[in-house]
C-alpha cells in the first residue's frame, strides 16, 4: 500500500533520477572547480609568506556573482575558488527548484507549495 492517492500521476522516475543527481554531480562540480582554483594559487602565490601584520579583505570584483564570473574567465585564481564556492551554494537551491518543477509535473500542489515556500525563505536568507 502506498500513500498516494489513486488518482493522482505516478512520479516519473526519470525526473526523480535526474533531480537525485543534481546536487551529487553539483557537489562533484563544485569541488572541482575549488581544487583547480586552489591549485593555480598554490602555483603562482605558494611560496609567497604572508604578512600578518596587514589585513586586506576581498577585492571588490570578488563580492558579486558578476565579478567572480568574469575573474575566473581570466583565471583569476581567486575568483576560480569563489566561483567554486558559489557552485556549491547554487546546488542545493537548483535542486529544490527542479523538486518545485517535478512536483508540478506530478499535479502535486501541497508539495509545490511547500517546496516553493523552501525556495523562497533559500533565496531570501541569501540575498536579504
Amino acid at each position: 500500500m502506498t500513500d498516494r492517492d489513486a488518482s493522482m500521476p505516478a512520479p516519473d522516475p526519470r525526473l526523480q533520477h535526474f533531480v537525485g543527481n543534481l546536487l551529487r554531480y553539483g557537489v562533484l562540480l563544485a569541488a572541482a572547480v575549488v581544487l583547480s582554483g586552489g591549485m593555480l594559487y598554490l602555483a603562482h602565490h605558494g611560496g609567497t609568506v604572508p604578512d600578518y601584520r596587514r589585513f586586506e579583505g576581498q577585492p571588490a570584483y570578488l563580492r558579486s556573482v558578476i565579478g567572480i564570473a568574469g575573474g575566473a574567465l581570466k583565471l583569476d585564481e581567486r575568483a576560480v575558488v569563489q566561483l567554486g564556492l558559489v557552485l556549491l551554494i547554487a546546488t542545493p537551491i537548483a535542486r529544490v527548484a527542479l523538486s518545485a518543477v517535478a512536483f508540478a509535473f506530478e499535479r502535486d500542489r501541497t508539495y509545490v507549495l511547500i517546496t516553493l515556500l523552501v525556495l523562497a525563505l533559500l533565496l531570501w536568507s541569501l540575498l536579504g
